[in-house]
């Protein structure tokens, strides 16, 4: 069917014939201003790194360097700096996760850099050491400074291209340094994790010359709360440099083994009972006396005798 334009009334014809021309020359303003604003040249340049909370490995003397591999960004026309291409040499960088770029009003080049956080040292068994960050990824080691992360050691490959058994512990090492790293008593107490021939985690703690069989990274956080117990037991009863070995790998209890050859069994969920019983009957049976400005504690009977010196097997 054909539409004769005859037939359409002259003031809609008009209508559309204005908005036509509106847009063309709208068209073309924007365009002449495209071409306008890419012959404008670069002012300045403004860095932002975020991501990592404790570390810097870039600075803006890092940032600026790569920018610059293309030329020299500041005084160059912005229509001749290729942002896409930018922030794809800068995403090269091993520590860079995401970098974003754009130019304001002022035509400053703001550049926004997402930084990688490190959250272990993996020490390799041969020779050779990286970083690992929260999503697995290796890193290298960095000239500025030492992160204070967790240290693994004993890891059994340093290949570019991992097999599956070793590529699933660099996974348990992520999951093991990410809870130790929400907890600051474990932070300071944890010295290094070694990783044995069975893949299992052993913990070498600050405080104490024993070793901890952690095995693997399954119920974090109960293993850990059954050490915490244990450690105030020991501590109250007989001293942590009694036993030579600790093993958490079985449900409900720590396997302490004193130096020697004989095993005590500690049921963990008892130990850290006995330790609030003991720490609420101490305060009720203590009585503070006002006497001539001074205080005295008042000594506990004999039929309120401590607890405290009964031994652990």
């Amino acid at each position: 069917m054909r539409i004769s334009f005859k037939n359409i009334p002259w003031k809609k014809r008009l209508s559309q014939t204005v908005w036509l021309l509106l847009g063309m020359g709208a068209m073309v303003l924007f365009g002449a201003a495209m071409i306008k604003k890419n012959q404008k040249k670069c002012t300045g340049i403004q860095i932002e790194i975020a991501g990592a909370t404790q570390h810097m490995f870039l600075d803006e003397k890092d940032i600026l360097e790569l920018l610059n591999l293309s030329g020299k960004m500041e005084g160059n026309a912005i229509g001749k700096i290729n942002l896409r291409i930018l922030e794809q040499q800068l995403e090269m960088n091993s520590w860079i996760k995401n970098a974003e770029m754009y130019f304001d009003n002022q035509q400053v080049l703001q550049v926004k850099i997402l930084e990688r956080q490190p959250i272990a040292r993996v020490f390799v068994n041969g020779g050779g050491s990286f970083y690992l960050d929260t999503a697995g990824l290796r890193l290298p080691l960095s000239e500025k400074l030492s992160a204070r992360v967790p240290v693994f050691t004993n890891f059994p490959s340093n290949r570019t291209v991992l097999a599956k058994p070793d590529s699933n512990l660099l996974g348990s090492i992520v999951k093991l340094a990410s809870f130790i790293q929400t907890d600051s008593f474990w932070m300071a107490q944890i010295a290094q994790i070694n990783i044995n021939s069975q893949s299992n985690f052993e913990l070498i703690p600050l405080v104490g010359d024993q070793l901890i069989l952690l095995g693997d990274t399954t119920s974090l956080e109960k293993k850990f709360g059954h050490l915490s117990a244990f450690y105030q037991q020991a501590f109250l009863q007989k001293g942590i440099n009694t036993y030579e070995k600790l093993d958490l790998r079985y449900d409900n209890q720590v396997v302490a083994i004193r130096r020697g050859t004989e095993k005590a069994v500690i049921d963990s969920a008892e130990a850290k009972k006995r330790i609030l019983e003991l720490t609420a009957k101490t305060n009720n049976e203590k009585t503070t006396y006002q006497t001539n400005n001074k205080t005295i504690n008042k000594p506990l009977t004999k039929g309120h005798k401590s607890n405290m010196s009964k031994s652990v097997h």
